[in-house]
């Protein structure tokens, strides 16, 4: 069977499917992980799991601790991101973020959407200890990938059970409904101790051309920097930098002039 013909059959499918499975369990950006907890996490024998894992490893997708034998992110995963970073144009973002959090005394981050998470890809959030996924329920960034979700991503019916973090997190399918009818109304988002007491956050569009949700972009301190009395102002900030992030983060297909007559 031919390389192509091999991929495009079930088991093959399968095959992709598991050690894309194995990265995600990387995500939380724990610590290194052995065979076991591989196997333990995606319910699968240990033997499967070792055999996807030395797969990987031969890729540069993992890479191996010698002394414990255990597994991290390899350096294919690292230059893909490079590269995925860059193709978007988002060290283009960087110096607009640092720029808001200066003016408005908050963290600024800026958010895609990957399934039923936002991931901060550029921002003061973005540190080697903390993970990047957020879920889309619970966070302003989230809110806003939702209520501006493009076509095939899904609303929230689609999303799995929503879990609380807090007594204020949105657990109910139909009030998160109702929540994203007022953030397009309002066009922003709140999180107001929704995913951790004691954290509010603010968040508006970054729009591609159709009018979808391209990026969110947030600024999140506490409910003392983030009042009532300056909602208004940290908003106006936010969307002068979403306006501007629209444009930078163009394709270079984008933002070339459409062809004459």
């Amino acid at each position: 069977m031919t390389e192509t013909a091999a991929a495009r059959a079930p088991g093959g499918a399968q095959a992709v499917r598991r050690a894309l499975d194995v990265l995600h369990c990387f995500h939380d950006n724990g610590p290194d992980l052995s065979a076991s907890d591989l196997a333990r996490r995606l319910g699968l024998p240990v033997s499967t799991a070792h055999r996807l894992a030395r797969t990987l490893l031969a890729a540069g997708f993992l890479e191996q601790d010698p002394r414990t034998s255990r597994y991290r992110l390899g350096p294919a995963v690292t230059e893909l991101g490079r590269l995925s970073y860059h193709q978007r144009g988002l060290h283009l973002a960087a110096p607009e973020l640092a720029d808001l959090a200066e003016r408005t005394g908050a963290t600024a981050d800026l958010a895609l959407r990957s399934g039923p998470h936002a991931v901060i890809v550029a921002g003061g959030s973005v540190t080697p200890k903390v993970g990047l996924r957020r879920p889309l329920h619970s966070t302003a960034l989230g809110k806003v990938l939702l209520a501006w979700a493009r076509p095939g991503e899904g609303g929230p019916g689609t999303l799995p059970p929503l879990p609380a973090f807090t007594d204020r997190t949105i657990v109910d399918p139909a009030a998160l409904e109702r929540e994203l009818e007022r953030v397009r109304t309002d066009a922003y988002a709140v999180n107001d101790g929704e995913s951790a007491l004691g954290v509010r956050t603010l968040a508006v569009p970054v729009l591609d051309g159709a009018g979808y949700a391209r990026f969110a972009l947030a600024v999140r301190a506490t409910p003392e920097v983030i009042t009532p009395e300056r909602t208004g102002s940290l908003l106006t900030e936010a969307r002068s930098c979403a306006r501007a992030l629209e444009v930078l983060l163009l394709s270079p297909a984008e933002r070339r002039p459409p062809a004459g007559p």
